[in-house]
């Protein structure tokens, strides 16, 4: 019988905080000093270091990984922060209270209050775990008193708390995750699936080192994913681990051996600027090109710290102190976070206009925020905390009290200064000049308005001028009876997809392809971000997205038309002719183009998307053949708490290209993506599904079938018979069977990364063998048990190593088994 959760959790906590035999033992009466920054205590294996750590003119206490990267600091969640003074020191004192003083003065910086507990020694495990030990038994430990990190195998229950600044982590005895501002603010909540019902007794969190963090409870009959990194169980030297920084943000991070940087793996805010307070009382969040920046909303105000914008905004004049009445400042685009438990007592009903009246004739009211939404909403905010979001994206306009007159902030185009006026007189006289005429073209171009606004062709040339903005980059937002319109009542279907049906349209003489979306519950400005990310990617192969209408319950997606269709069009027709105009050489360019086009999507933009839906249906082809990927990025815009309970539909993926790891209910990264593309490189080669399965392949799967064929030799049994064999570059057809292969690997660590696949199918990388797609060792696909001793990969770039005994690989596969089988439990 497979043991309890709490079984396993208790097995684990006792590895981490019990001593081996080979621990060293730190006796009583142990003293390191900050004057002594070499002097330390170490794990055994010298992973983890105890001891004094600079920053500025300060000293603290911390256990680091590798002398590089701090994991524990003595006195991190107290106000002072454990800062200590260059005489500080750090005493296990005889009555086994472990303190830290500043020599100078003999304050207490910070103390374990484990005296008169029978402390006979302590010692520094290789989990991270620095333990105050009565004999054997753990007495007190860093895993049971965190600062802002939580390690591999540590234990993290209701009854602890992850802390930076005025941020804190929290697990709430529902199971639900909570990051808070100054212990009040709840700017991030995130419970279990509506599908698991059990009442929790004493849930906890475990962090295991491939990256997954999972809740356990006695009641739970496995372990709940509740977060996984990006790059889980990849890589053989890979430390993982989660940690609350100081912006407020809970990330998971990957940490190589021998680096001196962190890499972000994932993160529970996804837009930084939806953390509470980021950029402190009265700071206005926004982006640039490289990422969130904090400002004051005008002039009106001033920075707190004019080297630390995230410090905030003070009012340069106090509204008590007006010589008159109050202003309202109005910020477009702009809103003011409300969380809970904020939320119930500030919000009405009200419209934009009154949304602004109530505030300024309020004396309690300090700003406000209307939402242009549909929901017509109104947030008012009261002393003492405001905290502002702006983006193009955000559809509200928020206001703020400030002593006229109101000053706004300078244009990034302004700034010039009187000394150089003078120089630019001529300047001055030139844009004049310029101004005039353009005012004189405005006005006739009003008067042309005036007089055609009424006439059938206005319509259109709204259209061309809406796409001429497309151009430019950004996407159109178009209304439901503009699109309405351009189907003719959505008439001409050109085919249904997994996220809804698609449409052929017209817009400004413009071919375009509507596709009306379904199952999308997000709001407005959700539904914006989203949008946004996805037409900012721009790939030669990727379906490139125009537009979009949110307006109500229709959320609809506007792209370019693709003439040929797509790929299952014309892999599986009976028709004898179509697949024989369909030659090797356009399909091993449709495998390439599609290739370079998801590498794209995982590897080249500034995040990774996920498409979790790749198949020849979401391949499309233009005039010329050249395939470009659509539907990626549709994935994030599903209700989130639903994501994960669908099972084998068109939303989480489509069966028969689904990879092992959504059967096993393990985390889903971009090498998912890799197993979808290898079945669709192997229908390119054969021109027939993957799952077919018919007498010619023995009643198996045609992927299977199609290895044991491959093994024979027998490659021309694979390919299509309506190529003919005149055509066919068998070079090139058997390294893309190959590279199909090795993309169908049950393990995810054994799948190439995808910008490999395109240096394999260009020949610019050698590869062996590949193994079978499936071992005879696995069992049935509904309660498979991963193969995970696997053969070697030739990639050294994505090999997984052979686990030895002692291995690190070994301990992974051990977990990854664990993990897999409570999943199936």
């Amino acid at each position: 019988m497979k043991p309890k959760p709490t079984l396993i959790q208790f097995l684990l906590l006792l590895l981490s905080t019990s001593t081996s035999s080979a621990a060293d033992t730190i006796p009583l009466n142990s003293t390191l000093y900050a004057s002594s920054p070499n002097q330390n205590w170490t794990s055994p294996s010298a992973t983890f270091v105890l001891g004094f750590t600079a920053a500025a003119s300060a000293h603290y206490v911390s256990i680091t990984r590798n002398g590089r990267l701090r994991v524990w600091t003595a006195g991190g969640t107290s106000p002072g922060g454990g800062a200590a003074d260059a005489t500080a020191s750090l005493r296990l004192l005889p009555d086994g209270n472990l303190r830290l003083v500043n020599g100078s003065s003999g304050a207490v910086v910070w103390q374990s209050d484990t005296a008169g507990r029978g402390v006979s020694s302590a010692a520094l495990n290789d989990s991270g775990n620095f333990v105050l030990l009565n004999g054997t038994i753990p007495i007190w430990s860093t895993f049971d008193n965190p600062t802002n990190t939580i390690l591999p195998s540590q234990n993290f229950t209701t009854s602890r708390v992850l802390r930076s600044g005025l941020y804190s982590f929290n697990l709430l005895p529902s199971g639900n995750l909570t990051l808070k501002w100054n212990d009040t603010i709840v700017y991030w909540n995130s419970g279990l699936n509506s599908s698991i019902t059990a009442d929790l007794t004493s849930p906890s969190l475990g962090f295991q080192s491939i990256g997954i963090l999972s809740l356990y409870d006695p009641t739970l009959s496995s372990a709940v994913l509740m977060a996984y990194s990006s790059d889980y169980a990849e890589g053989t030297d890979v430390f993982r681990f989660l940690r609350l920084d100081s912006d407020g943000n809970l990330r998971i991070y990957s940490y190589a051996q021998g680096s001196d940087n962190s890499t972000e793996r994932w993160a529970a805010v996804a837009d930084q600027c939806l953390v509470f307070g980021y950029c402190g009382n009265f700071g206005i969040c926004s982006y640039n090109d490289t990422g969130p920046v904090c400002d004051c909303p005008s002039l009106n105000f001033e920075p707190i710290d004019t080297m630390d914008s995230r410090k905030g905004c003070k009012r340069k004049m106090e509204i008590a102190d007006c010589p008159g009445s109050g202003a309202m400042l109005q910020l477009d685009q702009a809103e003011f976070l409300t969380y809970p438990p904020e939320l119930a007592s500030q919000v009405f009903f009200a419209a934009i206009s009154a949304c602004r009246l109530n505030c300024l004739v309020s004396s309690p009211c300090i700003a406000s925020t209307s939402l242009s939404d549909g929901t017509g909403l109104c947030y008012q905010k009261t002393p003492d905390f405001v905290s502002g979001y702006q983006s193009p994206a955000l559809p509200s306009t928020s206001f703020v009290k400030v002593c006229g007159p109101i000053v706004e902030n300078p244009s990034p185009s302004e700034g010039v200064t009187k000394g150089k006026s003078s120089s630019l007189h001529g300047w001055v006289v030139v844009v004049a000049v310029i101004g005039s005429i353009s005012g004189m073209v405005m006005f006739e171009g009003g008067l042309w308005w005036w007089c055609c606004r009424n006439r059938a062709t206005f319509g259109a040339s709204s259209a061309q001028y809406a796409l001429i903005e497309y151009a430019s980059g950004a996407p159109v937002q178009f209304s439901y009876k503009e699109l309405q319109r351009a189907t003719k009542g959505f008439r001409d279907k050109l085919g249904t997809g997994g996220f809804g049906a698609v449409y052929r349209g017209v817009i400004a003489n413009k071919i375009v392809a509507v596709k009306q979306l379904e199952g999308i519950e997000q709001g407005e400005k959700q539904f914006r971000m989203e949008v946004a990310t996805i037409s900012s990617t721009h790939h030669l192969n990727l379906v490139r997205l125009i537009g979009f209408c949110s307006e109500g319950r229709h959320r609809l997606l506007v792209y370019e038309f693709m003439k040929n269709g797509s790929l299952d069009s014309f892999l599986f027709t009976t028709d004898e002719e179509s697949g024989k105009s369909f030659n090797w050489e356009c399909r091993f360019k449709i495998a390439l183009g599609t290739a370079k086009g998801i590498t794209y999507l995982h590897e080249e933009c500034r995040d990774c998307i996920v498409h979790c839906d790749i198949k020849p249906e979401n391949i499309l082809l233009d005039e010329a053949y050249n395939a470009k990927v659509s539907d990626f990025g549709l994935a994030k815009l599903l209700n989130p708490k639903d994501h994960r309970g669908r099972t084998l539909t068109s939303v989480r993926g489509t069966r028969g290209y689904l990879a092992p790891e959504w059967l096993a209910n393990l985390p889903i990264t971009s090498k998912s993506d890799i197993y979808s593309y290898g079945m669709v490189l192997l229908e390119l080669v054969s021109g027939r599904r993957n799952f077919e399965v018919s007498a010619e392949t023995n009643l198996k799967k045609f992927s299977i079938w199609a290895y044991e064929e491959f093994e024979k030799g027998n490659v021309k049994g694979i390919v299509d018979k309506r190529l003919p064999d005149y055509e066919l570059d068998m070079e090139q057809v058997i390294r893309v069977i190959k590279v199909s292969f090795w993309c169908i690997q049950e393990q995810p660590t054994q799948r190439p990364i995808m910008g490999k696949v395109v240096q394999m199918l260009e020949g610019i990388v050698e590869m062996e063998k590949p193994p079978p797609p499936k071992a005879a060792a696995e069992g049935s696909i509904s309660g498979t048990s991963m193969n995970i001793s696997a053969s070697v990969s030739p990639f050294s770039t994505f090999a997984a190593s052979a686990p030895g005994p002692s291995s690190s690989s070994s301990f992974r596969t051990a977990e990854i088994s664990s993990f897999v089988s409570r999943s199936n439990g």
